[in-house]
C-alpha cells in the first residue's frame, strides 16, 4: 500500500481538501507525507519573466507565504500523528507540474494527492491545468480530490473582497 505521499498544497481550499484526504490515506497506512509549496508558479499566469522582473520583495513575500502555507499544513498533519516533512521549491521558471513529477521522483513516492478546482471549458483552457498535467505525466498514481464548484466559486469571491 502507500508509504510515501506527495502533496502539492497552496493554501487554497481545494489544496486544503487534497492535505485532507492524503491525512486520511496515511492513516489507513501508515505513509509518510510530504508537503511541498512550489514558489514561483506565477509566471504562467502573469507573464513574468524569470526573476529579472520580479522585485526583491516580492520573492521574499512569495517565500514567506510559502513557508507559512507549509508549517499550516504540516501543523495539520503532525496533529493527526503522521510522520510529515516539507520542501519549499523555488518553482522560478517552471510550472508547478514539473516540480511535482521531479520531487515525486527524487523522494520516491508512490501516490501523489494533489486538489483540484475542476474548471471546464474556457477557464481551463486560459488558466491551464497543473493536476492534469501532473495526472499526465506522473510516475505514480494520482489521486484528484475535486473542491465542489460552489465552495471554488465562494473561496474566489473571498480572495477578489480580500484584495480590495
Amino acid at each position: 500500500m502507500y508509504q510515501r505521499i506527495l502533496v502539492p498544497i497552496d493554501g487554497s481550499t481545494p489544496s486544503n481538501q487534497g492535505l485532507n484526504e492524503a491525512i486520511k490515506l496515511a492513516l489507513l497506512t501508515g505513509a509518510r507525507l510530504r508537503l511541498i509549496h512550489v514558489m514561483g508558479s506565477l509566471i504562467y499566469a502573469t507573464g513574468f519573466g524569470v526573476y529579472g522582473d520580479y522585485n526583491g520583495d516580492l520573492i521574499l513575500r512569495m517565500e514567506e507565504a510559502g513557508k507559512q502555507v507549509l508549517e499550516d499544513g504540516k501543523t495539520r498533519a503532525t496533529a493527526a500523528k503522521l510522520e510529515v516533512d516539507s520542501l519549499l521549491i523555488d518553482g522560478l521558471g517552471m510550472r508547478v507540474s514539473e516540480a511535482v513529477i521531479q520531487q515525486t521522483k527524487e523522494w520516491g513516492a508512490d501516490l501523489i494527492v494533489i486538489g483540484t478546482h475542476g474548471r471546464r471549458g474556457a477557464n481551463r483552457l486560459l488558466l491551464g491545468s497543473d493536476a492534469e498535467q501532473i495526472m499526465r505525466l506522473a510516475p505514480v498514481p494520482v489521486l484528484l480530490v475535486r473542491t465542489p464548484e460552489a465552495t471554488a466559486k465562494d473561496y474566489v469571491a473571498s480572495q477578489a473582497q480580500s484584495s480590495k
